[in-house]
């Protein structure tokens, strides 16, 4: 039988027509799809020759394969029915179009993107950047801030400020108090936020992310807030006592927290007003000078004592000043109040146990040292049956001076005196040698023009034991 025999170039032959093949039906393929994407190509021309291709975005409509006209009738219903929205911390309020009688051209913007695309770009603009399209808007400003001014968040009785972070007083030592948010509007600010939201066809404005809210300016992690918080702790950190004798008064951190007064950036001061104030308050405590005494008597008699000019008055202006300089200065201590006026003891009881006493009805005079009676004489004071002679009582005052060897000089008399005490003006206890008895009732007839006469043993013996400021109490 005969063999079939195959050639190395028959071979050969056979696979460059099957490559052939190949390539002429890659060929045709390639062709089908080129005339394919022409056609594509064509149609979409065509189409985006009457619609949009771009991405745009007018009113918050897409434009994106919109026809003009249909873009159109979308549009003027939408700015028709346009209603913005106005969201607030508290609710939210509508604005219509009707209400602020809002107009928008949404036709001749259409017009102007029209005009702004090739159709024959179709293609490319498929991949162009989304971008919103404003509309040549008109609007009535003026009712659209009535409308505003309308909300009921937008009431003055509604509406709370913020709270800066602040320092307050509190057991002991100022503490920083934290902000506190508010609900108060920046009504221009509402005003410029929505008249932009109509304009750009915005449905819905937050007032809050708009930052339309009045702020509050100081945040309690102020490093101002925190430095002006440790510089008032170390103002106050002072105890100040006040020495009244039998009785004392505290000036410490509680006290002084209530003179603090606050200025701008975060400074701070005394108010010397407010300590003079408190000064002031001392003093109708504790001044005595010229003020009622219920004394008792030698005789064992009560008697009430109106007048006179002996005791204590604060100078509240100057004591002021020394407080505040001491807080200052953050000088910590016991001292006492700057004085105007100061009697000899400082108790209660002013008038104290070292004093002088004069009874006028009983012409009877006492000294008393230390709570001992050193002293116990007649007297012989002011002729009460002479005008302007009477020896002033119900009261008490102070020894004004101390002097020997004196002439008292006045109308009708210049006597010589070894021992003067003035105590009221001219009028003052003194020996008067010129007399040969004293007490009963030789001063309704042959007083003294208003001094107190005592024999000369007597004054010696006063004189050498008190001192100039000791009380003198004179009543009827």
């Amino acid at each position: 039988m005969r063999k079939l025999s195959v050639t190395k170039e028959d071979n050969q032959g056979t696979g460059f027509r099957a490559r052939q093949k190949k390539i002429e039906k890659g060929r045709a393929i390639l062709l089908l799809v080129i005339i394919a994407a022409a056609a594509v190509y064509v149609i979409g021309a065509a189409f985006y020759s009457r619609h949009f291709y771009l991405k745009n975005t007018i009113y918050g409509v897409k434009v994106t394969n919109q026809s003009v006209s249909g873009l159109k009738e979308k549009l003027a219903k939408e700015t028709e029915n346009y209603k913005l929205t106005v969201v607030s911390k508290t609710g939210e309020e509508i604005v219509s179009a009707q209400e602020i009688d809002m107009q928008a051209d949404t036709d001749a913007t259409v017009d102007n993107l029209k005009k702004k695309q090739n159709a024959l770009l179709w293609v490319s603009g498929l991949f162009s950047k989304a971008e919103d399209v404003n509309v040549d808007v008109t609007f009535d400003e003026e009712k659209l801030k009535v409308q505003a001014d309308g909300f009921s968040f937008m009431q003055d009785d509604v509406m709370k400020a913020p709270a800066d972070a602040h320092l307050e007083y509190k057991d002991g030592s100022f503490q920083i108090v934290e902000q506190k948010e508010g609900t108060l509007l920046d009504k221009d600010s509402v005003y410029q936020v929505m008249t932009e939201a109509v304009t750009e066809g915005k449905t819905e404005v937050d007032l809050e992310s708009s930052d339309c809210y009045v702020k509050h300016n100081v945040h309690s992690e102020s490093e101002e807030l925190k430095e002006e918080q440790q510089k008032l702790n170390d103002l106050i950190n002072v105890k100040i006592v006040y020495d009244f004798s039998d009785r004392q008064e505290t000036v410490d951190a509680d006290q002084i927290s209530q003179w603090i007064t606050f200025g701008d950036d975060f400074s701070f001061d005394l108010d010397r007003d407010k300590v003079v104030a408190y000064m002031k308050e001392l003093g109708y405590k504790y001044d005595t000078f010229g003020l009622s005494r219920t004394f008792q008597t030698s005789l064992g008699t009560t008697v009430k004592l109106k007048g006179g000019d002996y005791g204590w008055l604060i100078n509240k202006e100057k004591s002021a000043d020394a407080l505040i300089e001491k807080i200052k200065a953050g000088e910590s201590g016991t001292i006492q109040p700057e004085y105007r006026y100061e009697g000899k003891c400082r108790d209660t009881n002013d008038i104290g146990s070292t004093y002088i006493e004069v009874s006028i009805s009983n012409q009877r005079m006492w000294c008393y040292v230390d709570g001992q009676c050193i002293v116990d004489t007649p007297v012989v004071t002011g002729n009460i049956n002479i005008k302007g002679r009477a020896t002033p009582s119900n009261g008490v005052w102070a020894i004004d001076a101390k002097m020997t060897n004196y002439n008292l000089v006045g109308e009708g008399y210049n006597s010589h005196v070894d021992y003067w005490m003035p105590f009221n003006g001219n009028v003052g206890i003194h020996n008067a040698d010129w007399r040969n008895s004293f007490g009963g009732n030789i001063y309704k007839t042959n007083g003294s023009h208003g001094c107190v006469n005592t024999p000369k043993a007597n004054a010696k013996k006063i004189y050498e034991n008190v001192s100039i400021g000791t009380p003198v109490v004179v009543y009827d």
